[in-house]
């Protein structure tokens, strides 16, 4: 099936079920240590995983620094680099008070910021089809997180609920990095390997100092097995969105990434049984509806 879509989607698809299953492994395995503790282990264990595949797919000839990168490339690698650190310390949080199936599809509104962002910064322009697809990839997170109450209850129960506004937050704040990272990629001679590696430090960097006031190395060394292994599909996950960001438009690759949603809150419903089930399924339809329209597009 991905073999048949265009390079960017079918990239963006299977970064979606990668961070799907990231996201599920989370809630149930290391939810229970401190948010930035995690996302900071969590991005060291990743940075030593995807400089091992860096290595294995850097282009033959192509130096980590390319000549004629200046300082305002600079900045606005630093910037992504940021911009995703704050993204994935407000998210996580989000996550760990919040259950998996109510604020994934929240934080997963990032196409909705990323649209009206790339048209105005980086004149970026969508067909019909294409625009269609986002709207509804963008329905669908909407149905998942939908629980009745009226049309705009999902809103009201956001400006009340401090997961809701956490995820929401993070929402933007990926908007912002997805942009960074499109403009990067477009604007200047560095691989997709290389953003992400300075992706990865940008986080690190924000994160750290959060994180050693409140790490205990005992809860760290019993949480490592699975701190690896979801640091290994995290990488993996990263390194297909930024090949996917590479081959087509933010506005294109962002709302399938996000439909990892849809992929959390199915293992939700089939594997920790929670409720909402029947509406997810309707979700992960729109989800593949508007990926369908993107592909054509």
């Amino acid at each position: 099936m991905l073999g048949s879509l265009p390079a960017g989607v079918a990239l963006a698809v299977a970064a979606a079920l990668a961070f799907g299953a990231y996201l599920f492994g989370y809630k149930l395995a290391v939810a229970h240590l401190p948010a930035t503790v995690y996302v900071a282990a969590n991005e060291l264990a990743a940075l030593g995983w995807y400089t091992l595949i860096a290595a294995a797919t850097w282009p033959a000839g192509e130096p980590l620094v390319p000549p004629g990168f200046g300082l305002r490339d600079g900045l606005l690698i630093t910037g992504v680099g940021l911009a995703a650190g704050a993204a994935t310390l407000v998210s996580v949080r989000a996550f760990k008070l919040g259950e998996v199936s109510y604020v994934a599809p929240l934080n997963k509104l990032v196409p909705v910021f990323v649209l009206p962002l790339e048209l105005v910064l980086l004149s970026e322009r969508l067909g019909p089809l294409q625009l269609g697809g986002v709207l509804v990839a963008t329905a669908a997170i909407y149905v998942a997180n939908y629980e009745g109450g009226g049309l705009l209850a999902p809103f009201r129960r956001a400006a009340a609920y401090t997961p809701a506004r956490l995820a929401l937050a993070g929402a933007v704040l990926f908007a912002v990095a997805d942009v960074g990272t499109r403009a990067a990629l477009s604007t200047t001679a560095l691989t997709p390997q290389a953003v992400a590696l300075a992706t990865f430090v940008g986080v690190t960097v924000v994160s750290l100092p959060l994180a050693l006031p409140r790490a205990r190395v005992d809860d760290l060394r019993e949480a490592l097995p699975e701190l690896v292994a979801l640091a290994a599909l995290f990488a993996v996950a990263v390194h297909l969105t930024v090949l996917a960001f590479d081959a087509a438009p933010a506005s294109v690759v962002s709302p399938v990434v996000n439909t990892q949603a849809v992929v959390a809150v199915v293992l939700g419903g089939v594997l920790l049984g929670e409720r909402g089930f029947g509406r997810r399924l309707l979700a992960a339809a729109l989800a593949v509806a508007g990926v369908a329209l993107i592909a054509v597009g």
